[in-house]
């Protein structure tokens, strides 16, 4: 299913002149890094896995441009600029219970939560599950992996029927290549918000030893 998915992606992707270069910085981290394709697990599969349903681009547009405008970093990202990333973004409903993101695979998505709660656990090496935080309507998961194509840190599960974003790394690339300015605020303020996460997560980690 996976491969299939893969090449029906692919295939679908507007063809560029050979004076276009598409960026490839994101969708070849892996590989660089020496992860086995076959470990990877892009959107399209876990959202078969877990039953995620599409949403109407145009309703999570919306709703991301509401919370986001609310953000401490995000709000720099005007209405208009979270338009124009709507064709990079996939909008689905996830039933509560699903496992969006699981510890210590290999992922090439974030996710941005739009309605609902989501636990964010880490199973500790003596078998205990650590609850690190609830996510709620504006936060994001899973970018840290994106970013720097490392195994996920924790596991993410939907606690009630959820609505997200998803972005992946394919989409950043293509978003680096056709509208490079607005790529690039994105992963600026991505970088600084996973920078306040961490610290978050090391001072609580640093609480329960």
């Amino acid at each position: 299913m996976k491969g299939i998915l893969e090449y029906l992606r692919l295939r679908l992707k507007p063809v560029r002149s050979e004076q276009e270069s598409d960026s490839v910085l994101f969708t070849t981290a892996f590989a660089g890094l020496g992860v086995d394709a076959t470990l990877l697990i892009p959107w399209e599969a876990r959202a078969v896995e877990i039953g995620a349903t599409r949403m109407k681009p145009g309703r999570g547009t919306k709703m991301l441009q509401s919370l986001w405008s609310k953000d401490k970093f995000m709000h720099h990202l005007d209405s208009e600029a979270i338009a124009r990333m709507e064709a990079y973004i996939d909008f689905a409903t996830v039933p509560s219970n699903r496992d969006i993101i699981r510890q210590d695979e290999y992922g090439n998505f974030m996710v941005v939560v739009l309605s609902g709660s989501i636990a964010v656990d880490r199973m500790q090496p003596w078998g205990a599950r650590l609850r690190l935080a609830e996510a709620i309507p504006g936060e994001l998961l899973g970018e840290m992996s994106l970013l720097d194509s490392g195994n996920r840190f924790s596991a993410c599960t939907a606690l009630t029927e959820c609505e997200v974003a998803v972005i992946s790394a394919q989409a950043l690339d293509e978003m680096l290549s056709d509208d490079p300015l607005l790529a690039a605020n994105l992963i600026a303020l991505l970088a600084r918000k996973l920078s306040l996460r961490l610290r978050v997560v090391s001072a609580r980690l640093t609480d329960q030893t």
